[in-house]
C-alpha cells in the first residue's frame, strides 16, 4: 500500500511511489550555461570552483532556473569532484578543457588524502544549500547530490576525464586492495557529504554514478552496487526518511540489480535505456528520466513527438521526467520552456 503524501511536492509524491499526472520535471544541470543569467554570475569568479564555493553566487546559480521554468526541484550548485577536492587532491577546472586532477595512482597516493579536513572544506555547500532553501516554496524541494565512489575515483586515478577509463579500472584489477581502500574513503566522504546537505535543508539526495557502464557484471557489483548500497546504509541511518535517485548511467540491464540492491528510492535512467524497460522497472520502483539531452538541443517535431512518447509509456506510474543526462550548454532556453509546457500541461 502507498503511504499517504505528507508533502504537496509533486516530486515527493512521485519517489513516495504516488502517480502525478502531469509527472514532475526537473532537468540534470538546469542551473548553468544555457542559461545568460548563469553566464553572468561566472564571469563574476575567476573560475568554475570558485563559483561552487562562493555560497551566494552558487545559491544565485541554483534558483536561477526556478524563475524561468515550472520547474518541480532545484539541485544544488556545484560538482561531485567537490569531494576529492574535500579530501585535499589538487583540483581545477580549466576552459575548454575540463577537470584537471593530480593523478593518484598507488597506495601511497591515497594515503595522504586528507580525510579530517575534508568537512570543513564542504562547509561552503552546506552553506549553498542553506540559502537556497530559504527561498523555495514548499512544494519545490531541493536535491542535494554527490557522485558514486566509482565515478568519482575514475577522475581522482585518471587525473580527470576519460573515454575508456583505462588507469582506473587497470589499478582496480591490479591493486584492488589499494582500489578499494580509495572506495572505502569515498564511501565515508560521500555518505557524510549527503547527511550534511539533507541536514542543510535538501529534501532530496542523488547519487551520479555517470561512468557506471564501462565495468563487466562482476566489477559493477564490487565498484557500483556494493559502495551505493553503503552509502545509502549509511545516509538513511542519519537521516531517515530522505529519498534517494541512483543514475547509474549505462547499467543497462543491471540497472534491474542495482535498483533492487542497493536500497534507493527512486532509479534515474539514461537515453539509451529503452521506455519499455523503464516501464518494467517501474512495477518496482519510481523512475526517472531519459529523454535525449541532443534532442533537447534540436528541438522541433521528433523533440515533442519523443516527449509525448515518453509521457505516454511512463505516466500512468511512479514517474519524474527528466533528460537521460546533462543539459548541453547550447541548449535554447525556447526548447526548455517548450519541454516544461509539455510535461506540464500533459494528463494520462
Amino acid at each position: 500500500m502507498l503511504r499517504t503524501p505528507s508533502s504537496p511536492s509533486p516530486l515527493l509524491q512521485a519517489l513516495g511511489g504516488h502517480v502525478t499526472s502531469p509527472p514532475p520535471v526537473w532537468l540534470m544541470r538546469q542551473a548553468g550555461r544555457y542559461l545568460p543569467e548563469y553566464r553572468s554570475v561566472r564571469n563574476r569568479v575567476p573560475s568554475f570552483l570558485d563559483l561552487c564555493l562562493n555560497p551566494a553566487l552558487a545559491a544565485e546559480v541554483t534558483l536561477q532556473p526556478l524563475r524561468r521554468f515550472a520547474f518541480d526541484a532545484a539541485i544544488v550548485f556545484s560538482d561531485i569532484l567537490i569531494v576529492p577536492y574535500a579530501l585535499g587532491q589538487k583540483v581545477e577546472f580549466k576552459e575548454g578543457e575540463g577537470p584537471k586532477l593530480e593523478a593518484i595512482r598507488d597506495a601511497d597516493a591515497v594515503a595522504k588524502l586528507d580525510t579530517e579536513g575534508a568537512g570543513a572544506r564542504l562547509a561552503p555547500v552546506y552553506e549553498t544549500v542553506e540559502r537556497a532553501t530559504a527561498e523555495l516554496p514548499e512544494t519545490v524541494p531541493l536535491i542535494g547530490f554527490c557522485g558514486a565512489p566509482w565515478t568519482v575515483a575514475t577522475y581522482m586515478v585518471e587525473g580527470g576525464g576519460s573515454k575508456e577509463h583505462l588507469a582506473a579500472r587497470f589499478l582496480a584489477y591490479h591493486q584492488p586492495e589499494t582500489f578499494q581502500r580509495l572506495i572505502d574513503i569515498l564511501v565515508e566522504i560521500s555518505a557524510h557529504y549527503l547527511a550534511g546537505q539533507a541536514k542543510a535543508g535538501a529534501r532530496v539526495l542523488q547519487i551520479f554514478d555517470s561512468w557506471a557502464g564501462v565495468l563487466s557484471e562482476d566489477e559493477f557489483t564490487r565498484w557500483c552496487i556494493a559502495p551505493t548500497r553503503q552509502i545509502v546504509q549509511r545516509v538513511k541511518a542519519e537521516v531517515p526518511g530522505t529519498p534517494i535517485i541512483g543514475f547509474p548511467r549505462g547499467a543497462g540491464l543491471l540497472a534491474e540489480r542495482y535498483a533492487r540492491d542497493t536500497g534507493i528510492d527512486a532509479i534515474g535512467c539514461d537515453t539509451a535505456m529503452p521506455v519499455g524497460w523503464m516501464q518494467r522497472l517501474q512495477v518496482h520502483i519510481p523512475v526517472q528520466g531519459n529523454l535525449d539531452p541532443v534532442l533537447l538541443l534540436a528541438g522541433g517535431a521528433a523533440f515533442d513527438a519523443r516527449v509525448e512518447a515518453i509521457l505516454g509509456t511512463l505516466g500512468a506510474g511512479p514517474f519524474i521526467f527528466n533528460l537521460g543526462h546533462g543539459i548541453l550548454p547550447d541548449t535554447p532556453v525556447e526548447n526548455v520552456e517548450r519541454l516544461v509546457s509539455l510535461v506540464t500541461t500533459w494528463q494520462a
